[in-house]
């Protein structure tokens, strides 16, 4: 069974940092691109990193030079760490897993991320 479940939401001060992680199971996780998106009140869900399993990232403007995107394989997880947090990056953030094969995507519950003082 394909899943994929998030981690590591909270409230943070701005300029705080985050650390999100997105554990998956139940596929090859090496043969999936693995991305984060996010979703605020009253916007479309957007794409904030991407990461290849030949390590390519992707960043949106909006968060790159602060956010970061990793994946550790054996263990299956993949991880986005957050700084110099805005209150406009607050939002449900989801990990995303894509199969470049037979492109298939795979979502996990989402996790709230609240950046306010």
């Amino acid at each position: 069974q394909v899943q994929l479940v998030e981690s590591g939401g909270g409230l943070v001060q701005p300029g705080g940092s985050l650390r999100l992680s997105c554990a998956a199971s139940g596929f090859a996780f090496s043969w999936y691109v693995m991305s984060w998106y996010r979703q605020a009140p009253g916007k479309e869900r957007e794409l904030v990193a991407l990461l290849t399993s030949a390590a390519r990232t992707n960043y949106a403007d909006s968060v790159k030079g602060r956010f970061t995107i990793s994946r550790d394989n054996a263990k299956n997880m993949v991880l986005l760490q957050m700084d110099s947090l805005k209150p406009e990056d607050t939002a449900v953030y989801y990990c995303n897993a894509h199969n470049w094969l037979n492109r298939e995507d795979y979502w996990g519950q989402g996790t709230q991320v609240t950046v306010s003082s």
